[in-house]
């Protein structure tokens, strides 16, 4: 609002309530064509006819200003949306940011006890497998003193019987500690496999809820430009249609005051020619010329009992 008038004055802190309230806005222009109405136009005079085209000037300089000041106020509004917009990113960056931060202890945490899960079911299925071997060690070296006191008492035909025993005994035990082993390594591969395929359904499932939450913040993001865009279009809408009522007002209202003032300009010169028709006639009656003029302005202020012009 950088140009003062004479006639009206918008303070910065009111303009809001002016340009979207007609209540306050009206006064405002009635303050300015009562302040213009109230000159009586004399064009008669250089002096009356500066008044004029000052009063006309001032109004002039009154419009720019209030169009002016509706303008800056538009373009803070038009401005209000990038803020906002900005002011909702820095939000999101940084609570996001310490989102993370906050949870990292617990995540953290969390991989260490998977981890550690994960290396128990190692042992506990290696443990597993030397007691088995331990049990069917002992199981063995019973077998073998059994035998042993057993080939004591028998003859030496037995004691081959004996010793294919033995070794048939040892080769199943061998075989035996193998599958055992296998079985052992089998059931830690498939626990691993087991484990690694529910990490991998948790990585992904926590992927999933991610990119599903920032298509979702995009989408919102989208819906929140979309609509500031909505709305700025419709505020340049509405913009535009005030500046063209106001424009088809303005030259209403200035076709009004041609029209005012070519009707008042015909009224006084057809006033002058009738005037002028009165003198002729009463001077063509005899009546000398100064008291004709005299006349007609006792006439014109009524002043003449029953006697008046007809215009």
């Amino acid at each position: 609002m950088s140009e003062v008038t004479d006639l009206v004055v918008i303070e910065k802190s009111s303009a809001m309530a002016v340009f979207t309230n007609a209540d306050h806005l009206a006064p405002l222009i009635e303050t300015i064509e009562k302040e213009a109405r109230s000159l009586v136009p004399d064009v008669s005079t250089r002096k009356g006819r500066d008044a004029i085209a000052s009063m006309a000037h001032k109004v002039a300089r009154s419009k720019t200003y209030i169009d002016n000041a509706g303008k800056d106020l538009v373009a803070e509004l038009k401005a209000l949306p990038k803020q906002i917009d900005e002011s909702r990113r820095l939000v999101r960056e940084r609570l996001d940011a310490l989102k993370d931060e906050v949870r990292r202890p617990l995540t953290e945490w969390e991989a260490e006890q998977e981890r550690i899960k994960a290396e128990e079911a190692m042992n506990a299925a290696h443990e597993e497998a030397l007691a088995m071997n331990e049990e069917f060690d002992r199981q063995r070296a019973a077998q073998i003193e059994a035998d042993h006191e057993l080939a004591l008492l028998m003859n030496e035909s037995f004691d081959r019987q004996r010793e294919e025993a033995r070794q048939k005994a040892e080769q199943e035990q061998c075989e035996r500690e193998q599958r055992l082993q296998l079985e052992a390594e089998e059931r830690a591969r498939r626990e691993a496999e087991e484990k690694s395929r529910l990490e991998l359904a948790e990585f992904a499932r926590r992927e999933a809820e991610a990119r599903a939450a920032a298509e979702r913040a995009e989408r919102e993001k989208q819906e929140a430009i979309d609509l500031a865009e909505r709305q700025k279009q419709e505020a340049i809408a509405a913009e535009r249609r005030r500046a063209e009522e106001a424009e088809q007002a303005r030259l209403a209202e200035e076709q009004r005051k041609r029209d005012e003032e070519a009707r008042r300009a015909a009224d006084v010169e057809h006033r002058r020619a009738i005037n002028r028709q009165v003198i002729a006639d009463l001077i063509a009656e005899g009546i000398p010329d100064d008291i004709a003029e005299t006349v007609l302005k006792a006439i014109v202020r009524n002043k003449v009992t029953a006697v008046s012009i007809r215009y």
